[in-house]
């Protein structure tokens, strides 16, 4: 029984579904479901029900995946201590900003306290790249916010925020209690610059083209409302300067907080530090 065949297992388990477990663990649905059947085969006895919807835990089957959590919690503690062992016990995180986030000030402190020997490394990313220097391997894991392009890479939700637009205070539409996407649609908005992840700029600009000054920073979008009267788009929960307001964006997607690295990195320190931060932004 190889861990890899459990971390299969595992992702079947929790999503109930074949396609969906594909998707996530980044490989086509028939060789995996050979493995799961390779599997059933090898322990002698039916894990999972399957049907047209998807598929149901067996009592073997939930046996299984505690068992396998357990197992493979296990074998990424083995190459912690490996890795502390040989020096090599240092992560890189890239951060989108949001540094005062009380989930990110959580999961701070709660990886420290599991993990006091590994030395943990910060690059804070501007706004042109949401996947804080994955692509180009300067951190090994990143926690941003989507969308984005996600070729190539692993990304799991943390949270989802509604999003407000950022006004001057004086505007008249901050005195609204709510507003939707045709109320802005006559006003400038911030762009990124040529070269920026296209689906990140698209969801800043409420799915739409705008015209708008370019920026790249969270203070330069800020600059942009109090002098030019530009929208901005911020998560709900963000305080902005006393010159300016939030207003909730209704028909907006939720801005969602995520943890991504490169799929198929084998990094243990990258797996405890996704689970920590699930549990970091539960609360």
């Amino acid at each position: 029984m190889e861990l890899r065949t459990l971390r299969y297992f595992v992702a079947v388990a929790e999503e109930l579904h074949f396609g969906r477990a594909a998707t996530r663990l980044h490989m086509s649905q028939p060789p995996l479901s050979r493995a799961i059947k390779q599997l059933e085969t090898d322990l002698g006895a039916v894990l999972l029900h399957r049907s047209s919807t998807g598929v149901t835990l067996t009592p073997a089957g939930a046996a299984l995946l505690d068992e396998a959590r357990n197992l493979l919690a296990q074998a990424d503690l083995v190459r912690l201590r490996v890795a502390a062992a040989a020096g090599a016990s240092t992560i890189t995180i890239g951060i989108l900003g949001d540094t005062t986030d009380r989930g990110a000030t959580r999961l701070a402190a709660t990886y420290r306290r599991q993990h006091p020997g590994v030395e943990v490394r910060i690059r804070e990313a501007d706004l042109t790249d949401p996947t804080c220097g994955l692509r180009t391997r300067l951190v090994d894991v990143a926690l941003t916010r989507a969308p984005f392009d996600e070729t190539g890479l692993t990304v799991h939700e943390l949270r989802a925020d509604p999003v407000g637009a950022v006004l001057r205070a004086d505007d008249p539409l901050a005195r609204r209690d709510r507003l939707t996407l045709a109320d802005l649609a006559d006003r400038r908005w911030f762009q990124f610059p040529h070269g920026t992840d296209p689906l990140w700029q698209s969801y800043w600009n409420g799915g739409e083209p705008r015209e708008g000054p370019v920026v790249r920073a969270v203070q330069e979008c800020l600059q942009a409302v109090l002098w030019n009267g530009t929208v901005g788009m911020t998560p709900l929960g963000h305080n902005p300067p006393e010159e300016l307001t939030v207003v909730p964006v209704t028909d907006m997607a939720p801005s969602r907080v995520v943890a991504a690295w490169n799929a198929g990195d084998p990094n243990p320190l990258i797996r405890s530090f996704v689970q920590i931060a699930t549990a970091a932004y539960r609360h």
